[in-house]
C-alpha cells in the first residue's frame, strides 16, 4: 500500500479514504480486512 492510496483529492483539499484509529488519533489508519478493521499500532479492532 502506498500513501497516495490513503487519500483522495476533492476540490481544493484531500479526503482520507480509510478510517483512522480512535485510540491513536489522526495519521494512524486502520487496516481493512474482510471481517474487521484493525490498527497495526495499538491492536484496536472493530468488527464489520
Amino acid at each position: 500500500m502506498e500513501k497516495r492510496e490513503l487519500y483522495e483529492a476533492q476540490g481544493t483539499g484531500l479526503v482520507r479514504t480509510r478510517k483512522t484509529c480512535p485510540k491513536c488519533g489522526d495519521g494512524v489508519f486502520m487496516a481493512d480486512h474482510k471481517d474487521r478493521l484493525s490498527c497495526g499500532q495499538c491492536g484496536y479492532t472493530e468488527f464489520k
